[in-house]
């Protein structure tokens, strides 16, 4: 498929998407959130897809926040249509059984700090960027940036963070625990698609449990974990992977001290 605001390319199983409107340091827009939408459908129903990358266009920012814009004049209950339609795509990204990473090259801020959030986990160059700066606007973040940094940076930092609307640098980002890696602007986008390649030689169908299983980890609603506990969906899952053929090949394959071909069945 193609989109007019993100730029696409599968290779190797993994779908590079590049959000591209580098005249708008790539902010966000209802085009950018439609095409977010329609690409996460993508992921789900292609099965050459095995894992995705989301990046931004050009060498200065990932995604510089939202476009401001298009929702400044809107009323309460249009600025709550908005929050929930980001809130919506973002969980598709972070609920996604196909591991999706956030490759941060620059400005991350804003809703481009809570689209790299939502992502499984996030590498960034050494001249990333990252902050909340809604309070400079009279706004607090809309997209889950109050619950995913504090699950990430803990109450006091995310507090902090938020209220403060202070950018904080990759090292800082590192040390906190909202990114996972630093590697230089050259080697970000390689040093990603090892870390895919790696993560797709696994079992496809463990790799979606686990994903499940810590998303639960991480939120106290009952109905987004439609009543399980972690533990109990660990169990629920643990039980389901007995039934795979990749649980199969992978314990046959330890037996026999050979490498495991997972076929995602």
């Amino acid at each position: 498929m193609t989109y007019g605001t993100l730029l696409t390319n599968l290779e190797n199983g993994i779908l590079t998407i590049t959000v591209n409107r580098p005249d708008k340091m790539n902010a966000l827009n209802r085009e950018v959130f439609n095409d977010l939408d329609n690409v996460m459908d993508e992921i789900t129903t292609n099965a050459e897809i095995k894992s995705a990358i989301i990046t931004g266009s050009g060498a200065k920012a990932f995604v510089a926040g939202a476009d401001i814009a298009e929702f400044a004049d809107y009323n309460k209950e249009e600025a709550m249509a908005l929050a929930k339609r980001g809130q919506d795509v973002f969980f598709k990204i972070e609920n996604s059984k196909k591991p999706v990473i956030a490759a941060v090259n620059g400005f991350a801020l804003g809703g481009g700090c809570e689209l790299a959030m939502a992502c499984h986990f996030r590498i960034c160059s050494e001249n990333a960027k990252f902050g909340q700066p809604e309070v400079n606007l009279g706004l607090i973040p809309g997209y889950g940036g109050t619950q995913r940094l504090t699950q990430l940076v803990g109450k006091g930092k995310s507090m902090e963070l938020q209220m403060t609307a202070r950018m904080i640098d990759a090292n800082e980002a590192l040390a906190c625990g909202l990114v996972n890696q630093v590697c230089s602007t050259e080697s970000l986008l390689e040093r990603t698609r090892e870390i895919l390649t790696t993560i797709q030689s696994k079992a496809p169908i463990a790799i979606g449990k686990i994903i499940e299983c810590i998303n639960i980890a991480v939120v106290s609603d009952s109905a987004y974990t439609n009543g399980k506990t972690g533990f109990e969906k660990e169990i629920e899952s643990f039980g389901d992977c007995f039934n795979t053929s990749d649980m199969k090949e992978g314990t046959t394959a330890f037996l026999e001290k050979r490498k495991a071909v997972f076929t995602g069945k």
